[in-house]
């Protein structure tokens, strides 16, 4: 018989067969009840109150707990955290991808973006933050995908609000499993103990947040959705990182809650959750306070080629040591390409990035 026919049967197909009845004394009857009892109380009692080497499957998924006591706001956030991390991702079946687009107004590069999408229809979802105008939109995949916007300023906290109403906004769908920053999930991290790392660190933002676990990286991320709602549900962090996180502060200190505030928060978290790497490319080999921006000339099928060959994630403290880290860039254990997508490109190389495009992704 096959196991699906076996599941089918009912009662009335099975063929009774008579036990003979035994009478149980009394006695034993009580005494059963007393084994049974015994058991059930030293079951809950080693649940309850288990032996000090052991680790319970639920307390492994956050950190260890400081030695001190943890304040109400943070054994709050912690409940908070751990519940979205263990709750299962909720079944779609459409899973998308939620693109958002931070940018001051009208998007240079809508065409390319439009290419990119092309024959992915119900994969994805679009998402813009404008916070200067409202932009004009030569593609019309984009007509109608403005959300409401506020004003940005760079290196304030303004730039995590911005970012944190994208996710707002794209978590509305419950069909967006995976939430991609984009400008005109794989959160970067990384220690930094030189003037543009810890250096920017506040002894205000005590005792939540202690110098060891301050973190710098890339404002470009890649998250699923289970730490998207992280970040929207966080308050703690986010208010000790827009007080004591931004330009000008005291020691002729510069911090930008953009570099800090996620990286920090998730490596405290669930550092295990996170790539440590972005899947945006930048190059900033130049050692200046911007990245390298690439002219129409500079956009060639070289630089393609080499930038999407990269296979190894790099990070340099901006300390006197100059101490580099490398680790391969893995997906699902397998070493892979780390980026996705790059920036920073003049609008004027929109010819030459759609004529590049055509031809290399077809390599």
């Amino acid at each position: 018989m096959k196991l699906h026919q076996f599941w089918q049967l009912g009662i009335k197909d099975m063929k009774a067969v008579p036990l003979p009845r035994q009478r149980t004394s009394p006695k034993r009857r009580v005494w059963i009840l007393v084994i049974a009892a015994f058991i059930a109380i030293a079951i809950a009692w080693a649940y309850l109150y288990p032996p000090p080497h052991y680790k319970s499957p639920m307390r492994d998924w956050l950190p260890a707990e400081p030695a001190r006591e943890l304040t109400d706001e943070e054994r709050a956030s912690r409940v908070v955290f751990r519940q979205i991390l263990t709750t299962p991702p909720v079944q779609s079946r459409s899973s998308k991808i939620a693109f958002m687009f931070l940018t001051p107004g009208t998007l240079p590069f809508e065409r390319l973006w439009e290419k990119f999408f092309e024959g992915h229809d119900g994969k994805y979802t679009i998402y813009v933050h404008a916070s200067r105008e409202k932009p004009e939109h030569v593609s019309p995949i984009f007509i109608g995908r403005e959300i409401h916007s506020e004003k940005v300023t760079w290196g304030q906290i303004s730039m995590v609000d911005a970012e944190r109403r994208l996710l707002a906004n794209a978590l509305q769908d419950i069909d967006n499993q995976h939430f991609v920053l984009l400008s005109d999930s794989f959160i970067d991290c990384f220690y930094d103990p030189g003037p543009h790392g810890n250096f920017r660190y506040s002894q205000n933002m005590l005792p939540e947040v202690t110098e060891s676990d301050f973190r710098k990286g890339s404002q470009w991320f890649s998250v699923k959705r289970q730490h998207a709602l992280m970040i929207v549900a966080d308050s703690l962090y986010y208010t000790k990182f827009k007080i004591h996180c931004r330009p000008g502060m005291e020691d002729g200190r510069n911090c930008y809650a953009d570099e800090h505030y996620l990286p920090t928060l998730f490596h405290m978290m669930d550092p295990d959750g996170i790539a440590n790497w972005s899947v945006t490319h930048v190059d900033w080999s130049e050692g200046k306070w911007h990245p390298k921006a690439y002219r129409a000339q500079d956009v060639t099928f070289e630089l393609l080629k080499n930038i999407t060959s990269i296979d190894m994630s790099y990070h340099v403290t901006s300390d006197s040591q100059k101490v580099v880290t490398e680790n391969p860039c893995l997906w699902n254990g397998a070493k892979r390409p780390c980026y996705l997508f790059a920036r920073k490109f003049y609008p004027e190389s929109i010819n030459n990035l759609m004529t590049l495009f055509s031809n290399y992704t077809l390599v």
